[in-house]
């Protein structure tokens, strides 16, 4: 789950590293908008808002305002909050439906009880994780947006949060701060099987805890596939019973090719050559 790139939570604090350079990103680079639209419409049915019914709904991270835009699309009115200033800027320059807040999610949510019908968040909630001033302590200002959502939120409703966890620990850290603020639900993984496509996404219920949805693309693994994280830090490798290591072996090689031919790839069919030993080369 490690990514070896550096993350952008370990270049600087949020306001420092979305500057005006990078907000433009937001509004010029149609690949970055594709990708921002397609989480925030899976974040939005995980919701599972009343059908043909305009709600009101909290936008964490807002940024330039991209979630923002297929939520007045679908009809649904909304408040954003933010503590880049430069990606706010972005969002007022492009005209935004929806009302604007400079904010640190971790000092918590001002907002009356029972506000929101709902609350979306796409790429935000893992830097709360990091300590960026002395002062910072993740697990107490984890709690602090929880419980202050919590109470914004009416009851019965769901905050859905798309993230990028760096680790099984950032996941159990996140997950544990939000069931101590009073919610119930869980992790809900889209293609587990996919190390491209794989999403997360943190499925909160407020008062009234309900099923947790079903992720995308797990039903296509032979097994059943949980969509709940399984908190593990430790990284398992088969050997075998010299001690070696039986990756590209023929084992191997027919599971990785029905990995792929299940993520949907062009895999070419197995022969009597598939994985066959060949001599070497001299």
């Amino acid at each position: 789950m490690t990514s070896h790139c550096r993350r952008p939570e370990h270049a600087a604090p949020p306001d420092v590293f979305y500057n005006a350079d990078e907000a433009k990103k937001y509004s010029q680079n149609s690949r970055m908008i594709e990708i921002q639209t397609q989480m925030s419409e899976r974040a939005v049915e995980l919701l599972n808002l009343p059908e043909g019914q305009p709600c009101f709904l909290l936008d964490v991270g807002c940024g330039s305002g991209l979630s923002g835009d297929f939520l007045s699309e679908e009809g649904h009115y909304w408040v954003g909050v933010d503590i880049s200033t430069a990606m706010l800027d972005v969002a007022l320059d492009r005209e935004v439906e929806g009302d604007l807040l400079v904010g640190d999610m971790g000092q918590g949510m001002p907002f009356r009880s029972g506000t929101f019908d709902g609350c979306i968040s796409i790429s935000a909630l893992q830097w709360l994780c990091n300590a960026d001033k002395r002062s910072h302590s993740p697990p107490k200002r984890l709690y602090t947006f929880f419980s202050t959502l919590y109470s914004s939120l009416s009851r019965g409703s769901r905050a859905v949060f798309q993230l990028y966890p760096e680790n099984s620990e950032q996941l159990e850290l996140i997950t544990t701060q939000a069931m101590r603020a009073g919610f119930g639900g869980g992790m809900v993984v889209d293609y587990p099987n996919s190390s491209k496509a794989k999403k997360f996404f943190l499925c909160l219920f407020a008062g009234v805890t309900g099923a947790l949805p079903k992720g995308l693309g797990a039903e296509t693994s032979d097994q059943a596939v949980s969509n709940q994280v399984q908190y593990s830090g430790q990284r398992c490798r088969y050997k075998n019973m010299k001690g070696k290591s039986v990756k590209k072996g023929r084992d191997w090689i027919f599971e990785k090719k029905e990995r792929r031919r299940r993520q949907g790839r062009e895999v070419r069919a197995d022969t009597k050559y598939t994985a066959r030993q060949r001599r070497p080369h001299f």
